[in-house]
């Protein structure tokens, strides 16, 4: 089984803390003629595929690497915009790796305070006086897990939809939380958690959990 990643949210809508504990790299490298048969536009600093799939390459994937050098954002490793650079035909064959890019600092920092948002609109919905929010979302890849302690402090844990035990695991990281993270005199309230002894007892905790299948009492 596989646990993808941890978020820690405060109760004002902030990241304070984030770990990617797996990050599938599903890329695919092709050799090109002209003219390219992908239509690929900018988008957040990024050069991605916005129509035409094939051998792999999907909507929404981005260009990793031109000619086996790594791209900087929207721009060759020599300052030349992507998009430019591959509408000249001298360049051509060109040789592109796409896959999907990795979420920036800000684009977490966003997603984090949108989920926030989500999580008080579900309890705003909610027939029910004194709904929870959202537990749980499941998708056909991934499962997004969140538990809120009573202060507001929100855990959230992505996994593979078939790991188990994923109520405890988010349990035990409050557990870490308060541990290492409140009983530090030199961590404040609502920001960032910046302690080694949260990092290894995390990681610990999330391996445990990823080799059981499961995260019993006792764990």
């Amino acid at each position: 089984m596989v646990i993808f990643s941890v978020y820690v949210v405060n109760k004002a809508g902030g990241l304070i803390y984030q770990y990617d504990n797996y990050v599938p790299r599903a890329e695919v490298e092709k050799t090109f003629s002209h003219p390219l048969d992908l239509v690929l536009k900018h988008h957040d600093e990024k050069v991605v595929v916005s129509f035409g799939q094939r051998d792999g390459i999907r909507v929404g994937h981005a260009v990793l690497s031109i000619n086996g050098v790594d791209v900087v954002g929207k721009n060759t490793a020599e300052g030349k915009d992507i998009l430019e650079y591959l509408k000249d035909p001298s360049n051509y064959p060109v040789s592109i790796r796409f896959g999907r890019a990795r979420l920036s600092s800000n684009e977490k920092l966003m997603l984090a305070s949108m989920f926030h948002s989500l999580f008080a609109i579900g309890s705003q919905l909610s027939p029910e006086v004194g709904s929870s929010g959202i537990e749980m979302l499941e998708t056909d890849v991934f499962k997004l897990h969140c538990f809120q302690t009573l202060t507001g402090i929100k855990f959230i844990v992505l996994a593979d939809p078939r790991q188990s035990g994923i109520d405890a695991l988010l349990r035990k990281i409050y557990e870490i939380y308060s541990d290492f993270a409140l009983k530090n005199p030199f961590y404040s309230l609502e920001m960032p958690i910046r302690c080694e002894l949260f990092d290894q007892n995390l990681k610990n905790a999330l391996e445990v959990a990823e080799k059981a299948g499961n995260f019993g009492a006792g764990s």
